[in-house]
């Protein structure tokens, strides 16, 4: 089983690229490939430029890591209440090549945030768009104040009760 994990950041210290590490670890027996959003960095998508330049070479490979896998790992940054500027500008060049972005792969979807409601805006709005675009969104979680129940250090979530949660919820995840 291969899973393809990343955090829906292009921060170089992103909490949700370390919450989507984690996450991805506690699979068993599985292959991961962790994204770095850096490495699908594209012009800012428009109809204009996607005419000039065409479909660009850097979200066909994002769309063929996404195809790579059997589960994707995605813990999305909230930026005002929905997506950050890199994730959305990889999802709106890759919709161009392929409206079904994410393949219908299973899909645990998560967020965290430094504040008390953990990304729970980005969770709802993702959880409603992203099946439109081949999301196959098998479970939720989202991690509240980061700093406080995430361990850096360490790389795992310092909160016993989350750190169940999220385990059980990858313990029973259907691919």
């Amino acid at each position: 089983m291969k899973i393809i994990a990343f955090g829906g950041s292009n921060s170089s210290k992103s909490i949700n690229k370390m919450l989507a590490t984690y996450a991805s670890s506690l699979f068993e027996n599985a292959e991961v490939e962790i994204l770095d959003l850096n490495d699908f960095e594209m012009p800012l998508f428009s109809v204009d430029r996607e005419k000039e330049i065409g479909q660009h070479e850097t979200a066909k490979k994002f769309l063929a890591k996404l195809a790579s896998a059997d589960i994707l790992v995605i813990s999305l940054a909230e930026n005002n209440g929905i997506y950050s500027t890199a994730f959305k500008n990889i999802y709106d060049w890759c919709s161009r090549i392929d409206n079904e972005v994410f393949q219908q792969k299973p899909m645990l979807l998560m967020a965290t945030s430094p504040g008390g409601r953990g990304g729970k805006g980005v969770l709802e709005f993702a959880s409603s768009n992203l099946p439109r675009h081949g999301a196959n969104i098998k479970a939720l979680f989202s991690l509240p104040s980061f700093y406080t129940n995430f361990d850096v250090e360490n790389k795992k979530i310092s909160n016993a009760e989350l750190d169940n949660e999220l385990k059980e919820i990858v313990t029973n995840f259907e691919a």
